[in-house]
């Protein structure tokens, strides 16, 4: 009994490790995503960094908020991606390439996993059209960025601040400015 037992501890002390160290690849993915995502939007120049510190405050703070945005948006693809596979699957005209549906997506022989891999498929070209909109919002944001600086410039410190300040020492000014700007192109 104390034989089984040792083995059967030995065991799970092997596995434990191994399983308890891997995190979750979708996770881990979304964090690489969001911080590729931040480095994109704070830029190389000083006007986005000073942008991007106005708008997150750290780097920190951005990649939590992305990673959210980016479980998010994988939820949201996985379901879309679901429902239309389940509307093509019960489409009895559905034929692409000449195939139906189990033939088209379905890789093993019965083409039982054609749902699964019609869902995957249509999953990451949602997901593909998602980070498209996130970089062309990063790409929005560092130009902003760089028109208030411009702006800053011409007009001079003290009558931007008067201009986009809402707090009572306009030290906000070029946060507003770069929000306002993101949000009226929107």
């Amino acid at each position: 009994m104390n034989k089984i037992t040792l083995a059967i501890a030995l065991a799970a002390a092997l596995v434990l490790p191994a399983t308890a160290a891997a995190e979750p690849p979708a996770e881990q993915e979304q964090q690489q995503a969001a911080h590729a995502q931040c480095k994109a939007k704070r830029g190389q120049s000083n006007a986005t960094r000073e942008a991007f510190k106005a708008k997150y405050h750290s780097m920190s703070r951005c990649v939590r908020k992305h990673a959210a945005e980016e479980a998010a948006e994988d939820t949201a693809a996985r379901k879309n991606a679901s429902k239309e596979c389940k509307a093509e699957a019960s489409d009895p005209n559905f034929t692409h390439e000449g195939k139906s549906f189990a033939e088209y997506y379905g890789a093993n022989g019965n083409g039982k996993n054609a749902h699964g891999k019609c869902v995957s498929t249509k999953a990451k070209e949602l997901k593909a059209d998602m980070d498209e909109a996130d970089a062309e919002e990063a790409e929005d944001f560092k130009n902003a960025a760089k028109a208030c600086a411009a702006e800053r410039r011409s007009l001079g410190t003290d009558k931007f601040a008067d201009k986009y300040g809402t707090n009572p020492n306009k030290r906000n000014a070029f946060g507003k400015c770069v929000s306002k700007r993101t949000s009226s192109d929107a």
